[in-house]
């Protein structure tokens, strides 16, 4: 993977590849007087809808932030089940995203995962290996920082002298996949709390009041209409865009 910064990429109207933070899913629920738990089952529902809208829509990949190094700070029983949750989803969706002959992948650390978890997300990830359609990328116990240390680790450890964009990119948790082109976050927050700092330098942002649970595909419309509005000059000016892509 090069970085966005050293080459031009090639402009698209459906973006390759979309990161979202799935946000709002204990506020849908507080709002309808449920408890925190069900938000993030609906908001499960959601995220099948979203892949499914994607790989209709031709989207390559999406990445999706589930679980950062920051939520282990949740309450003791909020983190329980979700890892109930993602091992439940492993177990159960894998299969289907299988059959749809897509990828699945999950990046993070995994040393806090329980032996169950970690074995799932193997299984998940040696079935699906091989498949061709949309690659379904879960980020959990994931963080941005991690994430660009742990690569700079690995550089250290095989005697590199000089560490640079290309060669730390090749150990980043996302290595082979194009940058994003699209960052979607829901529920309102404006920032990108600690995901894929490094992959996000040249993405359009997309924020929107939606809670999670509530984002179908009319959202997923008009986040891809959004971006299709955008000029991608990265460093150029207008005037030197190809005729499609500028501005009227």
């Amino acid at each position: 993977m090069t970085s966005s910064t050293q080459t031009i990429l090639e402009h698209t109207q459906i973006p390759r590849h979309i990161a979202v933070i799935m946000d709002g899913n204990g506020r849908w629920a507080k709002k309808r007087f449920l408890p925190r738990v069900m938000g993030h089952k609906r908001g499960l529902n959601a995220l099948e809808n979203m892949v499914k809208r994607c790989a209709g829509l031709g989207v390559r990949y999406l990445t999706v932030f589930a679980f950062s190094t920051e939520n282990w700070r949740r309450p003791e029983e909020e983190v329980s089940f979700l890892m109930g949750l993602f091992l439940q989803a492993l177990q159960k969706q894998v299969q289907r995203l299988h059959e749809n002959n897509m990828r699945l992948k999950v990046i993070g650390d995994r040393s806090r995962f329980g032996a169950d978890i970690v074995q799932g997300i193997e299984a998940a990830e040696a079935l699906t290996a091989a498949n061709s359609g949309l690659t379904l990328t879960i980020a959990a116990d994931y963080g941005g920082r991690w994430d660009i240390l742990q690569a700079a680790n690995k550089l250290v450890q095989a005697g590199a002298t000089e560490i640079t964009e290309a060669a730390l990119a090749q150990h980043l948790m996302l290595a082979g996949a194009p940058e994003p082109d699209l960052f979607i976050r829901t529920g309102g927050e404006t920032r990108i709390s600690n995901f894929m700092l490094w992959q996000l330098a040249y993405t359009e942002f997309y924020f929107t009041d939606t809670l999670w649970p509530d984002f179908g595909d009319e959202q997923v419309d008009a986040a891809i209409a959004s971006f299709q509005t955008r000029e991608r000059r990265f460093g150029r000016t207008s005037e030197q865009l190809p005729l499609e892509q500028q501005r009227s």
